[in-house]
């Protein structure tokens, strides 16, 4: 019988421990891969911040990945968000949006996250802020550029994003900290090189402006098959599912 039992697979304490085993050993890839990325571009790594993105994950995988040392974590969908927040309150988590923000969900995500990387239109920005409820908070968000044009994603076109940026800088609670890019999928990163290029000379040109209550520090691009030529580029938000967690 005891024989029996031995063939009979991992139990679940024992699949728990091995997926966190897992969970942990991709993380430290990650941020090796990220520290040689770091050098080649002559930058430090403690100004590239990781996003785990959890989407579909459940909460105990974001649990296991904040013992390896996670502490940012992104979601794209504000129910699913909804649904796992009670089962990690207990952990000091930085919050990310990353999806399309429905104009309809805008109060959810805004008590969901700490930050929003989707803005892409005045609308949204107005209603974020009508949103606010605590006077003098303010909500990090960067505004998506579609530097692909690809009709099936978000994001501002390349030619609006000044003037929204000028008009989102009169919300008050609002703070604009730089700029999202989600660029076409290639198999090859380095074919991602130019869009993240892009993005990082539109902030240069943007902060060059100097709009009052404007920052253009943060570029969140990049993702598990191109962070490391996002990084050599300037990204200081990088966002990894896959290559922590496993494909979905």
């Amino acid at each position: 019988m005891i024989e029996c039992f031995r063939h009979m697979g991992a139990g679940p304490n024992e699949q728990l421990r091995d997926s966190e085993t897992q969970i942990r050993e991709n993380v430290f890839r990650v941020q090796e891969r990220i520290a040689a990325a770091c050098h080649r571009a002559g930058r430090r790594s403690e100004d590239v911040t990781l996003i785990g993105i959890s989407k579909t994950v459940p909460a105990e995988g974001i649990r296991q990945a904040y013992n390896a040392g996670l502490r940012h974590f992104g979601e794209n969908r504000v129910q699913e968000a909804t649904a796992k927040r009670p089962d990690v309150s207990d952990l000091t988590v930085t919050w990310h949006f990353i999806g399309h923000l429905q104009a309809n969900k805008a109060k959810a995500a805004r008590e969901l996250f700490h930050w929003i990387h989707s803005v892409d239109s005045h609308h949204l920005a107005e209603k974020l802020e009508k949103a606010a409820v605590c006077e003098g908070e303010r909500l990090a968000v960067l505004v998506e550029v579609n530097l692909g044009e690809e009709t099936t994603k978000s994001g501002a076109r390349e030619s609006e994003v000044a003037t929204l940026i000028d008009r989102i800088r009169h919300f008050p609670t609002l703070e604009v900290r730089g700029l999202m890019t989600i660029p076409p999928f290639f198999e090859n990163p380095e074919h991602t090189r130019p869009f993240f290029r892009r993005l990082r000379e539109m902030a240069n040109k943007i902060e060059a402006m100097r709009l009052e209550n404007i920052s253009m520090r943060e570029l969140s691009m990049g993702m598990s098959n191109d962070f490391e030529v996002a990084i050599e580029e300037g990204a200081t938000l990088i966002r990894v599912g896959t290559a922590i967690f496993g494909s979905r």
